[in-house]
């Protein structure tokens, strides 16, 4: 039986992620001048189901603004192609070399290493035509490129990645752990919440809350992903587990301990909600998504 607390996340997924995963098929009808292999690989990376955070945050932020759903659409998929470029390339023999994800072969494992590199540079730029799009004014849209290119560069996504690769230090600390993830998981979460917010027009005072909302989220879904690297299994996960032990990379769990860390993900998530109050009930599901990173399994 579902938990009643989490049901406004799971009805909201269950409505809004097939119109998701719709309009992520339409963005990839791709016309003949794109080949046909690497159509087929961008939809292969793409359409694999998956859980569809970021998107769905998209669409909460904006729900919460008082947006309607579907004008936010677009916006959605473009977060969730980004997202999707960063995995691809996440998973190359080069950086992590990881051969599962989502249950699938990964894309440079299906397509090669020349396409999944494509691939990913493909979605990076279909993810900015897509958002441009948008049935909104056209500052509003430059602005939403302008906080989409700033969490996928060099000082929020790219640069979390290069030090993620890199490791901590010997005398590495949690602050240091929680900066390289703050921007390598962290950037698109919060961005996924800034451009449903700012598609809904939001306020100064509505941004900061969602805000503090999203980086809390962020912060938690890394260490409930390390947690479930340690205990979980490749077929319930979809990707390769344990591998970060196996690499010996510095994790929540083996900095602070898996105790400590299911503490600071329990703090974390507490601080999100309560960034939410001031919206009530009108952010119901929000809540519900960060209970659900709390105790999620996969």
């Amino acid at each position: 039986m579902t938990d009643p607390q989490l049901q406004p996340y799971f009805d909201f997924a269950s409505t809004m992620q097939p119109e998701i995963d719709k309009a992520l098929d339409r963005f990839t009808q791709l016309g003949d001048d794109c080949p046909s292999k690497l159509r087929e690989a961008i939809r292969y990376s793409l359409l694999t189901p998956g859980k569809r955070l970021r998107p769905l945050l998209v669409l909460m932020a904006a729900d919460v603004c008082g947006l309607p759903l579907m004008e936010a659409l677009p916006a959605a998929c473009a977060v969730e192609m980004v997202h999707c470029y960063s995995l691809v390339h996440d998973d190359l023999p080069a950086m992590d070399d990881d051969r599962l994800r989502r249950g699938r072969p990964t894309c440079h494992v299906a397509f090669g290493e020349t396409l999944a590199i494509l691939v990913g540079d493909a979605l990076l730029a279909q993810a900015f035509h897509v958002l441009c799009q948008l049935e909104r004014p056209a500052g509003c849209i430059a602005r939403c490129c302008r906080e989409l290119a700033f969490a996928a560069g060099p000082e929020s996504l790219v640069g979390g990645q290069v030090d993620d690769l890199a490791g901590l230090p010997a005398d590495g600390n949690l602050a240091d752990l929680e900066r390289i993830h703050r921007r390598k998981t962290g950037a698109l979460i919060k961005v996924s919440t800034r451009v449903g917010a700012i598609l809904g027009d939001a306020d100064t005072a509505t941004l900061a809350a969602l805000d503090t909302y999203s980086q809390n989220l962020g912060l938690a879904f890394q260490i409930t992903d390390d947690l479930l690297d340690i205990r979980g299994s490749s077929g319930v996960l979809g990707k390769t587990a344990g591998k970060d032990a196996a690499q010996g990379k510095v994790t929540y769990p083996t900095l602070l301990g898996e105790t400590a860390s299911r503490q600071r993900t329990e703090d974390l998530i507490a601080e999100a909600r309560d960034a939410l109050r001031p919206f009530g009930q009108q952010a119901a599901h929000l809540d519900a998504l960060a209970q659900f990173i709390l105790h999620r399994d996969r």
